[in-house]
């Protein structure tokens, strides 16, 4: 097995409204992800993908437990775990006025890129990517598989070892997500460890080496699709996704 890229142990994340009331976002997760793999965070819409991926991007912090990445605390060294991490979160925006090429040099300088290291990175994002025909196009004229490219694009400007990748291809059409898809597959061949939350069984199947399924907050499984099969005596992914969560066969 690969060197660990991340590592969670008993994470918690709560909400508290202005009533006083507690929402459990996530509930004692633990799981490590490695470089050179795809390790999926599977669940329905509401399940705790999100929050887990917020709390390891250091967007929020945990209520309780921890997690690792790149060997940094998120919650000792947030600063450092940033530093290490590409996060594409499923709400990101693009500032419509800028080209694609003007998105990529701010973020290049947001991660203290020199000019010749922004432009280098531009130029190997945009290959890998896809991009080079509307680098110098506004992101409000963009179609949404080339938007979500820009997005992708912003989030690995700096190289980082760790990439955080929330629905990635939701809303795409089947081009658009099959160049994403083409994409995150070269990333963990090149060593990278890529964590991606998705509710799409047959994108998991396709693309993960391994995958957790969180539902209500909690790991319900966790392994290899083979070793779920053989777990859940079941050949189909949404049938094992079911009866991971207690749900009915359909």
């Amino acid at each position: 097995m690969s060197e660990i890229a991340i590592s969670v142990d008993a994470l918690c994340k709560d909400y508290i409204d202005a009533s006083g009331q507690v929402t459990r976002g996530c509930r004692d997760l633990g799981f490590n992800a490695y470089y050179g793999e795809i390790f999926g965070l599977l669940g329905t819409n509401g399940a705790g993908k999100t929050t887990t991926l917020r709390v390891l991007s250091t967007v929020l912090k945990p209520t309780s437990g921890d997690a690792r990445i790149a060997g940094h605390s998120v919650t000792q060294s947030p600063e450092l775990v940033r530093h290490a991490i590409g996060f594409l979160s499923a709400s990101t925006g693009l500032y419509g006025r800028l080209t694609a090429a003007e998105m990529l040099r701010y973020f290049g300088r947001l991660h203290n890129l020199t000019d010749v290291q922004t432009e280098r990175r531009i130029r190997e994002v945009a290959d890998a990517l896809d991009m080079s025909d509307f680098l110098d196009r506004r992101c409000d004229k963009l179609s949404s598989g080339q938007r979500q490219r820009v997005s992708i694009a912003r989030t690995i400007i700096h190289d980082p070892s760790v990439l955080i990748l929330d629905e990635a291809t939701t809303g795409l059409d089947i081009l658009a997500a099959a160049q994403i898809v083409r994409f995150i597959k070269e990333s963990r061949d090149r060593g990278k460890c890529v964590i991606l939350s998705t509710h799409i069984m047959h994108e998991a199947e396709q693309l993960c080496d391994r995958i957790v399924i969180i539902h209500q907050g909690e790991v319900k499984a966790h392994g290899t699709i083979g070793e779920l099969r053989q777990r859940f005596q079941q050949e189909n992914l949404d049938h094992i996704f079911l009866s991971a969560v207690g749900a009915e066969l359909l």
